[in-house]
């Protein structure tokens, strides 16, 4: 399809055009976005469009949607409309007019929203959207909490769907902050592979096995693991995942505190009717148990890694450490799962309840809806128990 009738396409299929506050959003994306809420392949493209893995295991197999931003984003009062079912946040496709200058804006559209099927057939061109290879891809994304990299490439693995590694990284933000932990939690490994006398290496190793790339300076942890190259570029990969997941589950626990505080403390107004009193006074230490049993549980399930990790650095065994590298990522989608959920509802209470003010106040029957919606969140947690290896 020719540029001109995609976007009369675009058009009609209910695209918006980014403008203002959204092109300057856009714009920022790149340097301020978390991992868990934005896949930016634009910024991938520019990066890798030359890497071979790049061009033979494509992200999408549509040029255009391979420069696009994911997003999940927390639906606006005035977006819940394009929904045919009641949802808090959504997938949102933003494709940039350019990907060399974000500031000139894009087009987007939301995964799922009334209309989207009319834009599929219209954009891919084709009558059998369904059994598009970039609409099943959408689609198994949309119904992610997160967009986390290895909770993605764990759930589109389980349907046949493979990128190659380039497409899932953390980002620099997230990178930045973890840096800190990670260099902490490697330090202890870099005494078993070089030796005492080579500690200053984990600020170094840390950054390079968060960077994505197989620098030659982590090859004597490869020794050290007894692993193929193809074994630990996995390894390395699924080593990546969980010091990711490690830090956001301490990150959560700041975040879930606060959580916590607002629900013994927030006060909506317009209480006056009985059902609506009583709901609260159930749900809200309800709700606060559910969370609190939330992050042990991931809690939990990150101990297999710690049990994993001791026997390494403390008993110089490096098997059981081997063997969890290999199968831990069959734990990606369970934690990146947990995660993204507790994650929601912390960026959403941060968001609605802190950072909006005394102003905007809640009424009752809107603080019951939120409260209902964590529930119904956090059943997707409770259901689910720890593997273990």
């Amino acid at each position: 399809m020719n540029a001109s009738a995609r976007k009369m396409n675009d058009n009609a299929a209910g695209m918006q055009t980014a403008t203002g506050r959204d092109v300057r959003n856009l714009a920022s994306l790149g340097e301020t976005a978390s991992t868990s809420r934005v896949l930016n392949l634009s910024q991938i493209y520019l990066s890798s469009a030359k890497d071979k893995d790049y061009l033979m295991k494509p992200f999408f197999k549509d040029s255009q949607m391979n420069k696009a931003i994911l997003v999940k984003h927390t639906l606006r009062s005035n977006e819940r409309m394009l929904f045919s079912r009641h949802r808090r946040t959504a997938t949102k496709v933003i494709l940039p007019f350019d990907p060399n200058d974000l500031k000139l804006g894009g087009r987007s559209v939301f995964v799922n929203q009334i209309g989207f099927d009319s834009f599929a057939r219209s954009y891919f061109n084709t009558d059998d959207f369904n059994q598009n290879y970039d609409v099943q891809v959408l689609k198994l994304l949309d119904v992610l909490p997160s967009l986390d990299p290895f909770l993605v490439r764990e759930h589109l693995s389980r349907s046949g769907y493979k990128p190659a590694p380039c497409y899932l990284k953390i980002s620099p933000v997230d990178v930045q902050q973890m840096i800190g932990f990670a260099n902490a939690e490697i330090e202890r490994l870099v005494i078993t592979a070089f030796g005492e006398a080579l500690q200053y290496r984990s600020v170094k190793l840390a950054g390079k096995i968060l960077s994505n790339e197989l620098d030659k300076e982590l090859w004597p942890l490869r020794a050290t693991l007894r692993m193929t190259d193809e074994e630990f570029s996995d390894g390395i990969f699924s080593w990546r995942g969980f010091l990711y997941f490690k830090w956001r589950h301490i990150e959560l626990q700041e975040e879930m505190r606060k959580v916590l505080d607002g629900l013994a403390n927030y006060q909506p107004y317009n209480t006056s009717e009985d059902s609506l009193k009583e709901y609260l006074k159930e749900a809200r230490p309800r709700l606060a148990r559910s969370i609190v049993e939330a992050i042990k549980r991931v809690g939990r399930t990150l101990a297999v890694y710690d049990q994993a990790y001791a026997a390494l650095v403390e008993q110089k065994n490096p098997g059981p450490f081997r063997h969890f590298l290999m199968d831990g990522p069959s734990l990606f989608y369970e934690l990146g799962e947990n995660i993204g959920i507790l994650g929601h509802i912390g960026s959403f209470w941060k968001y609605r309840m802190i950072q909006s003010g005394p102003h905007m106040r809640m009424s009752a029957p809107e603080y019951v809806d939120v409260l209902m919606d964590f529930e119904d969140s956090l059943l997707n947690i409770t259901q689910h128990d720890s593997v273990a290896f």
